[in-house]
């Protein structure tokens, strides 16, 4: 498979690692200094894009690898209002496009392990619900996209609560994200139920970037030549 890395930074060089390893051949890196090279010529040589850029970019560079008819995965954060407008275009493209705040396999099983616990915890009033997050100080967004997922998925089972805060709350209709930027930490997400009687705690520490990179790459292998939205619980079936 012919990969382009949109974004080559320390999680595009643990990629680049990951999808070597797995007999892949990258075609194309693009960084801040030659993002020039971002066209559809270069593109259309490949066979499948990762981006992995920054907040500020994201959009562009996944408009323009869709629009060339190649398909895309992302797991850039912070861009998400334009998320409905890269799924039109990969849909009018009739090319794959597939987003996750998180490619690790171990995060998006515990995707669903938080879902399954709010299922049983909302209707128990004397706990409370916060989230907190941990993650090194070069980070750019925050709360993180991991950290964003996470909360709104609490929120499908709690109608009481209206939207997530990135402070400590102590309104009823607001979810907690706690963010704090410790290095050398790669990334830690805790959800914590506390009441008088006792606490309840799940939580996923990441140890190395390569959980991410791997999933990444699995997620590009599932993606090649198909058409359509996608999600990495696809790619986890």
């Amino acid at each position: 498979m012919k990969i382009a890395l949109i974004g080559y930074g320390k999680m595009g060089k643990a990629i680049e690692e990951i999808a070597l390893e797995r007999g892949h051949e990258i075609v194309l890196k693009i960084n801040s200094k030659n993002n020039n090279q971002l066209t559809f010529d270069f593109i259309k040589k490949t066979d499948v894009c990762i981006e992995f850029s920054t907040p500020e970019t994201a959009f562009h560079n996944i408009a323009t690898c869709l629009n060339a008819g190649v398909p895309t995965i992302s797991g850039s954060t912070a861009w998400l209002q334009h998320l409905d407008e890269a799924k039109a275009i990969a849909l009018k493209n009739q090319t794959g496009f597939l987003y996750a705040s998180n490619f690790s396999i171990g995060v998006n099983l515990f995707f669903k392990i938080n879902d399954f616990v709010a299922k049983l915890m909302h209707t128990h009033s004397e706990y409370t619900v916060n989230v907190e997050e941990i993650h090194h100080t070069a980070k750019k967004d925050s709360p993180s996209g991991t950290a964003v997922t996470l909360a709104e998925n609490i929120l499908k089972h709690y109608p009481q609560k209206t939207k997530w805060v990135n402070q400590q709350s102590e309104n009823q209709s607001e979810l907690s994200i706690i963010s704090k930027r410790i290095d050398p930490a790669p990334g830690t997400h805790k959800i914590f139920y506390d009441s008088e009687i006792d606490s309840i705690e799940i939580s996923h520490t990441a140890h190395s970037r390569k959980g991410f990179a791997w999933g990444a790459v699995l997620a590009a292998e599932f993606i090649q030549g198909k058409k359509g939205i996608f999600s990495m619980q696809d790619v986890l079936q």
